[in-house]
């Protein structure tokens, strides 16, 4: 069997924690050597956006799902996060300056219901994982970059083991 593309897969909204969360997590999981897909990093002029960015959820080990106070306000987003969770990725949710109960998919009128219901149940069963919580304004980063990429690490572990012991029992 070879290689994924990447081991790990961060979704997010760009505008809210492309500069930080994201970017950070991204550089220290690569410092670790761990094959992460983070859109600006990963992508270049010219690729196809769903293409590229479904082809790397569906050969990712594990997801991490980076919430913010607009995260929900992105189809892109929300699109990742369901394909993520059909997929049957493991996904460690990081709800960034935003509680849990706080993130709601929005009917703007223009998503077709059926997307809005997949959207609503990926959503709902993010926020039924047990994750990490950050509050920008007096969080320590340090102690968030160092959680995340355990929990990045211990999620890579349990896959491996999982896809180990089923080869075995082929």
């Amino acid at each position: 069997m070879g290689r994924s593309a990447c081991d790990v897969f961060i979704n997010h909204r760009g505008i809210d924690t492309k500069r930080n969360v994201a970017g950070l997590l991204y550089d220290n999981l690569t410092r670790m050597r761990v094959r992460s897909f983070l859109d600006s990093m990963n992508m270049k002029p010219g690729d196809r956006l769903f293409d590229h960015i479904d082809k790397a959820i569906l050969s990712c080990k594990v997801g991490v799902a980076v919430f913010s106070p607009r995260y929900c306000d992105s189809y892109f987003c929300l699109h990742e996060l369901a394909l993520l969770m059909e997929s049957n990725k493991r996904v460690v949710p990081i709800f960034f300056d935003v509680k849990p109960s706080q993130l709601m998919v929005k009917d703007n009128g223009t998503c077709p219901p059926e997307e809005l219901k997949r959207f609503t149940f990926a959503l709902q069963e993010a926020k039924n994982t047990v994750g990490l919580t950050f509050d920008s304004s007096d969080g320590d980063w340090s102690k968030l970059l160092k959680n995340a990429s355990d929990a990045v690490i211990v999620n890579l572990l349990e896959v491996e083991e999982e896809r180990k012991y089923a080869r075995k029992k082929r």
